[in-house]
Order: C-alpha cells, then sequence, then structure tokens
C-alpha cells in the first residue's frame, strides 16, 4: 500500500460506487453519505440485500482512498454518491443523475480542490463521455477505471473520455493485472496503471473487518489517493496539469511489452502511478510534455488519423509512425480552436498512427506554421523558440526531412513537393536544444534521450537511405524505427528547459552525438 506523510486534508474526493458503511474504523469520520442514490432493481427475485453486500464494494474503495491504515491519502475526506445496486450494477442515466448532483453540491457549496472518482466501466457512451468532458472542463479532476474485460479501454466508458485520467491495473511484480478470463484494459485511453491485485482495504462484514479485492476499480483508487496528495501540494492545478505531474512521478518502463497485446504495445502507456518522493519541488509551472497516440487509420492510401491534446494542454510537436514504413507523413491542423496532430497513412500502408507532444506548464504562447508552399522552409518568427518539426506529401510518401535549423533562423526544411510544418514558442524563459544521436552500427531502433531537467518536446528521425517507419516519443526519449537496409538513420530529440533568465540570455542550441548515455 502506497503512503505518504501530506495527506491530502484539503481534498474532496466524491465517490460514485455502491453505499459505503461509514461505521468502519478505517473510514468513520472519513466518509460523509449524500442524499443522493439511483440505482437499478437487482436481478432476480432472490437477492438478499444484507447491508454487508451492498456496502461491499464502495466501503473498500473509500479505504483505499482514505483509510486511517490501508488509505493513500489519509487525510482526504470522501463523498458518498450511491449510483451501483447491491449487485455492482448501474444505469448510464444514473452515472449522470450522479454527476449532475455533484455538480450543484459544488455550485451551492465550492469544494476545491475537488476530485470525483468513477471505480466502473459500461459500454460505449458519448452521453457519458461527454458529460465526464463538461465537469473537467469546468475545473473537476476526474479519475475512472478501465475495466477489467482483458480489452480496449477506448470500448468503454467513462474510461474512453480523453479528458478523464484512466486506470489501469498491475499485480505485485508491476505487470498487467491477469486473473482466469479477465484482465485489466489496455491501450490508447489508459492513461497510467496502478497497483490492483490482492488490495488490502475495509470489508463491509463487520467494523473492524478486511479483506483483499482485485481490479481496476483498487487502482483507480490508488490513483484517486495519489492525486490528492499532489492537489494538496498545487492546489490550482488544472486536470491537464495533474496528469502530467502524475506521470513524472511515476515508475516507467516496468511492464514487460511482450504481456501486453501485440496491437495494443505501442499506444500502451509504461507507466505506473507512484507517490512524489518527499524531495520533490516539482510545481504546475514546470515544463511537463507527454504522447498522446490516435487510433490506427484506416489502410486505404492517404487515410488520415487525428491525435488531439487534453483541455489545457499545448501541442508542441507532432509525428506519426507506420508498422511497414508507408507513411505520407503528417500535419498540423486546427479546428474550433484547438490544434489536431493529422498523420496520412501512405500508399501501400498498413495503418499509420498519429502521436501528438502534449505540454503543460511552459506559459508560451504557441503557434504552428506551415511552408509559405510546397518546399519552402517552415520558419518561426524572431524571438520564438523552435519546438517540433514535421513534415507531410500529397504524393503518398514523405521523405525524410532534413535537420532542423537552429540557429539565426528556426525553422523545419521541406523537401521538394512537401510541406513543412513548425512549432514555435515565445516565452523569455524557454531555453530549446537539438540533441542528435546517429549511431555508427546499423540499428532498427534508434534512441536519443533529453539530459535530466530537458523535457522532450520534439521527435524526428532523418535516414541514410534505410527509410524511418515513423518517430515517437516514450516518456522523455525520442525513438526512431528504421525500415532496414545497409544504411542507418538518426534520432532527433529537440529538449527545452523552462528557467529564469535575464535580459541579456539568450537561447543556446547543440548538436552532439550523446550515445554514450543510451
Amino acid at each position: 500500500m502506497l503512503v505518504y506523510a501530506d495527506d491530502g486534508a484539503k481534498v474532496g474526493v466524491y465517490l460514485l460506487d455502491t453505499s459505503v458503511q461509514v461505521t468502519h474504523r478505517e473510514i468513520e469520520d472519513r466518509v460523509m453519505v449524500t442524499d443522493f442514490n439511483s440505482v437499478p432493481e437487482e436481478d432476480g427475485v432472490r437477492v438478499h440485500r444484507q447491508t454487508s453486500q451492498c456496502d461491499s464494494h464502495g466501503t473498500h474503495i473509500a479505504g483505499v482512498v482514505s483509510g486511517r491504515d490501508s488509505g493513500v491519502a489519509r487525510g482526504a475526506s470522501v463523498n458518498s454518491v450511491r449510483v451501483l445496486n447491491c449487485q455492482g450494477k448501474g444505469t448510464v442515466s444514473g452515472a449522470l443523475a450522479g454527476l449532475e448532483y455533484i455538480q450543484s453540491s459544488l455550485m451551492s457549496q465550492p469544494i476545491r480542490p475537488v476530485i470525483v472518482l468513477l471505480p466502473f466501466v459500461g459500454g460505449f457512451s458519448r452521453t457519458l463521455n461527454a458529460a465526464c468532458r463538461k465537469m473537467v472542463e469546468s475545473g473537476t479532476v476526474l479519475i475512472a477505471a478501465a475495466g477489467n474485460y482483458n480489452d480496449d479501454a477506448c470500448l468503454y466508458s467513462p474510461a474512453s473520455e480523453p479528458e478523464v485520467i484512466t486506470v489501469g491495473a498491475v499485480n505485485f511484480a508491476d505487470q498487467p493485472l491477469s486473473t482466469g478470463t479477465t484482465g485489466t484494459n489496455v491501450g490508447r485511453c489508459v492513461d497510467v496503471f496502478a497497483p490492483g491485485d490482492d488490495i488490502i482495504s475495509a470489508s463491509s462484514d463487520c467494523s473492524t473487518c478486511f479483506t483483499t479485492k482485485s481490479g481496476t476499480s483498487q487502482a483507480a483508487a490508488h490513483v484517486a489517493g495519489i492525486a490528492a496528495v499532489l492537489l494538496n501540494l498545487s492546489p490550482n492545478s488544472s486536470s491537464a496539469e495533474l496528469l502530467q505531474q502524475l506521470l513524472h512521478h511515476s515508475v516507467r518502463q516496468v511492464i514487460n511489452p511482450e504481456s501486453l497485446p501485440l496491437n495494443h504495445r505501442l499506444t500502451t502507456p509504461n507507466m505506473v502511478a507512484a507517490l512524489p518522493d518527499s524531495t520533490s519541488t516539482l510545481i504546475g509551472e514546470d515544463l511537463l510534455c507527454r504522447s498522446v497516440w490516435s487510433e490506427r487509420s484506416a489502410v486505404k492510401g492517404l487515410a488520415t488519423t487525428t491525435a488531439r491534446c487534453r483541455h489545457g494542454e499545448e501541442m508542441l510537436s507532432c509525428s506519426s509512425f507506420s508498422q511497414n514504413g508507408a507513411r505520407a507523413g503528417e500535419r498540423v491542423e486546427e479546428r474550433d480552436g484547438q490544434k489536431e496532430c493529422v498523420a496520412v497513412n501512405g500508399n501501400g500502408g498498413h495503418g499509420v498512427f498519429a502521436v501528438a507532444r502534449c505540454c503543460t506548464g511552459h506559459k508560451a504562447q504557441c503557434q504552428m506554421l506551415e511552408s509559405p508552399k510546397r518546399g519552402e522552409d517552415a520558419e518561426c518568427p524572431p524571438d520564438y523558440q523552435l519546438t517540433g518539426c514535421s513534415s507531410s506529401s500529397s504524393s503518398g510518401h514523405v521523405s525524410d526531412s532534413d535537420l532542423p535549423l537552429h540557429g539565426s533562423r528556426r525553422a523545419c526544411p521541406a523537401k521538394r513537393g512537401e510541406m513543412s510544418y513548425a512549432s514555435c514558442c515565445h516565452t523569455s524563459s524557454l531555453e530549446c536544444r537539438l540533441i542528435e544521436h546517429n549511431p555508427t552500427g546499423l540499428s532498427e531502433q534508434v534512441e536519443v534521450s533529453c539530459e535530466d531537467s530537458w523535457t522532450l518536446t520534439g521527435c524526428q528521425g532523418l535516414s541514410d537511405g534505410s527509410g524511418v517507419r515513423g518517430a515517437f516519443a516514450l516518456g522523455n526519449t525520442c525513438v526512431v524505427h528504421t525500415s532496414g537496409g545497409d544504411k542507418g538513420a538518426a534520432a532527433i530529440a529537440t529538449c527545452c528547459s523552462q528557467h529564469l533568465m535575464t535580459a541579456n540570455d539568450s537561447c543556446v542550441y547543440e548538436i552532439y552525438n550523446i550515445s554514450q548515455y543510451i
């Protein structure tokens, strides 16, 4: 069980679940039962509605969040909103009514910061997703279970809503939880994993009983507790900033990719949530970035797919990836005031992914600029930093771009007949560097990482002839896959850092081989 000295006492958690046994010593005086109750009738005619059955799930989850001995955030208060019946079943209409009740409660008696915990899943529902999105946009943090169907989390709600923080479960070995025919949902709609295997918490069998339960509900409760600790430290953090902080403190690259379904290995985040180190100085103004993958495009030529950042995040670069290397590049478009990373499938391609690099904390004015016409560079205005490059072709095949320009001109070069796109940001406190790793030997995968205190904002691949299947950011590392051949490829990382600068400071750009750090 994760425990932290900062107990989340400033944070209120709304728990949408079954009823809760508030007399249990773990959660006594920590849980308030609201007057809301919207549950369907139990199935069957011989249902025994013992209190212990009706309170089982909610009591256990409340204990994981803030229990005296088993809780992650032992000072957080929990408000019980009952939307599940004694069999643990609910309806979309009940969940919607519960969210509306919370909204009304927050309007009449504002609580900030606040977390809404949704430890359940149902079939995909645009209506439920839209209601969750609206709540996040109003300033509330929503955390949901990914689901226990050993499936793609994007097929379920509210797990599939991009504005919700969706949590998968791992076992004691930090591998995806699997129990018999069931197991954690995975895929690009999962944001982070957390412990969910045999979690000890309050049992509704008696006021001093404990039990173990497993699943993504327990994992989501863990993350709600960690989120309460983080919000206690930085109460003005938005949902997008909180997610970036959760990922920053997560343990990375511990999940064995081979334990994931083949079609979800690239898109599933390899991160397990952890409490912040007691010495952490992270605040809401730190530059933090994450990668957002699209679904795979159709296989027809020039088919497109789109990746978008969350509300409150800024897209600082856009890249694409194709398993067989047939791609027509990527471009950045704007729709309804939001940037979109659009990847284009190439002729003969098996489908392409768009990968958006989404960031918070930079406090910069950013814009995406495209080539004036095909074959011309996309150039940043004076005093702007270049945080990422991308390019696209209308021919069905994109050539590997040239090295970005980081000197008196900051620009993304364009090949003949192609368009380039430059992400340009203006702020006196942002410094960026370009780092290249060009190994001497042949390799199907080339990586280059930003140094500590620097954040990866852009990732590109350059080839000497073998062809690049695409480039994407994995944590703070730029990963480039090649298509083989007799020549190598280079990984190009744009690394930026937010810091205080004097009026005489200037930005420094360096290109060097850091293979010794890999």
